[in-house]
């Protein structure tokens, strides 16, 4: 009967010559569960195959020779005397035991495989989680943005509503500085109709000498302004009275108007808007009415 050395065991389990070899060696020679732990962790190694460079003493699993233990060799030597000696069965039952164990690293490492790639799915969920959070704080962000910006364009339609209204006050009263008088936003006292202003040249009365003229703005909802404006006002004065005092419309939006004289039909045009009441025949009074003004 043959000693079953540790290299012979491991190939024996079906190791390769190469591996076995290196385990053995890499291991200290220690023992056959020794070499096979290192050969189950680094299976899958890149250099598993590649040889060792300078194997160094009795690293292989095989029993050194007399010559390198310094003593005598050959039957009846302390060494030969010190070797096991194991039956066939024996030899069977140790590569079935060595074969037990080599599954029972197998199933360690699946076991060990399997967790690994548990807890690897555990963190991906985590990390989903994550980025949905993550995604949802930014759309909400985004939402919160978008918020404060529509506030922040009607606080700017307001302020420019705003300025627009005080345009128009500041031209009204450029506008009666230029000629002289102001627009008042009460109807001043109708003029008596008998009564004639008098001329410093004692000339016959006409409608060229009437100072003032008495406006009656008829407005598209039923409802009429009445004011007094100076003779040599512009008609542009009385259509900027009107877009003061005619109240918000629906939506909040004050669309251009457009002046028509009753009788006879007539629609100023913008020309017309710098011209002299006097000019235009509203002395000493005439009746307008307002239209929306079309879109050219």
């Amino acid at each position: 009967m043959a000693e079953l050395t540790a290299l012979e065991s491991l190939i024996e389990m079906g190791f390769p010559r190469g591996r076995a070899e290196k385990a053995l060696a890499l291991t200290g020679n220690q023992g056959i569960e020794a070499a096979m732990d290192w050969l189950m962790e680094h299976e899958d190694d890149p250099d598993v195959d590649e040889p060792l460079a300078t194997p160094v003493g009795n690293v292989l699993g095989r029993e050194p020779t007399s010559s390198e233990q310094g003593g005598p060799e050959g039957p009846g030597s302390p060494a030969e005397e010190g070797k096991l000696i194991l039956s066939e069965e024996e030899r069977q039952e140790q590569t079935k035991r060595m074969l037990e164990l080599v599954a029972q690293k197998q199933r360690e490492r699946e076991e060990r495989e399997e967790r690994e790639a548990l807890e690897r799915e555990r963190q991906r969920r985590r990390q989903g989680q994550e980025l949905s959070a993550a995604r949802q704080r930014l759309q909400e962000d985004e939402m919160r943005r978008a918020a404060e910006e529509r506030r922040r364009e009607k606080a700017e339609e307001i302020a420019a509503r705003q300025r627009v209204r005080e345009k128009i006050e500041r031209d009204k009263v450029e506008r009666a500085k230029k000629y002289g008088g102001s627009v008042s936003s009460q109807p001043a006292a109708p003029a008596q109709p008998g009564s004639v202003p008098s001329s410093p040249s004692q000339e016959p009365p006409s409608k060229r000498e009437y100072d003032q003229c008495r406006i009656q703005v008829r407005l598209p909802d039923g409802t009429s302004l009445t004011q007094t404006f100076r003779a040599r006002e512009q008609l542009a004065a009385v259509r900027l009275y009107v877009e003061l005092h005619r109240g918000e419309e629906p939506g909040g939006d004050q669309a251009p108007v457009q002046l028509l004289s009753g009788f006879p039909r007539r629609a100023f045009s913008e020309a017309d808007m710098e011209r002299p009441l006097q000019e235009l025949g509203l002395v000493p009074s005439a009746v307008l009415i307002v239209a929306k003004k079309c879109p050219s």
